[in-house]
C-alpha cells in the first residue's frame, strides 16, 4: 500500500512538473540586449509571429521621416514603416519550450533566416537565426519587457 502510494505521490509530482516546464511561454513584448527595438511575439493562426512594436530611434536620423524598410530586397516594400513591421512568422512548437520552423528578418540587411526561439526562463529566451544548419548562426538572448 505503502509503495503504491509513493508511486501515486511521485506520478503526481511528475506530470505537475512537466506541466510546469511547457507554461513558460513566448507570448508578449520582448527585447534584444541592443534595446533598439520592442517586440511583440503573438499566435497567428497555430504558429507563433514577431511585429516590432517600438523603436528606440523611430525616426531616420537623415530625414526626419519614420524609419522604413529601405534595406528589403523587394523594392515595393521598401517604403512601408518599420514600426508594426511583421519580422517573426511560422513558428510551431517543437518541444523543451522550443518554438522552431519560423522564419525571421532583419530589416537593417533586408536579409531573412531560419529561426528558432527556446525559452530560457520565464523571462528570457534564446532567438537564434541561422542558414542552413543551426549549429551555425547567431544567437541573441531576449528579456522580457511585459
Amino acid at each position: 500500500m505503502k509503495k503504491t502510494l509513493l508511486l501515486l505521490v511521485a506520478l503526481v509530482l511528475g506530470l505537475a512538473g512537466m506541466a510546469s516546464a511547457q507554461t513558460m511561454s513566448p507570448l508578449g513584448i520582448w527585447t534584444n540586449a541592443e534595446k533598439k527595438a520592442t517586440f511583440e511575439i503573438y499566435k497567428c493562426g497555430d504558429k507563433l509571429c514577431g511585429k516590432i512594436v517600438s523603436l528606440t530611434v523611430p525616426n531616420d536620423p537623415a530625414t526626419g521621416k519614420p524609419k522604413t524598410d529601405s534595406q528589403n530586397p523587394d523594392a515595393k516594400l521598401r517604403s512601408r514603416p518599420r514600426l508594426g513591421l511583421v519580422f517573426m512568422q511560422g513558428f510551431k512548437y517543437d518541444s523543451d519550450n522550443k518554438w522552431d520552423d519560423g522564419k525571421i528578418y532583419d530589416p537593417e540587411s533586408g536579409k531573412t533566416y531560419s529561426c528558432y526561439m527556446k525559452m530560457e526562463s520565464q523571462n528570457t529566451m534564446e532567438v537564434k537565426g541561422y542558414i542552413g544548419f543551426s549549429l551555425i548562426g547567431k544567437s541573441q538572448t531576449w528579456t522580457r519587457v511585459k
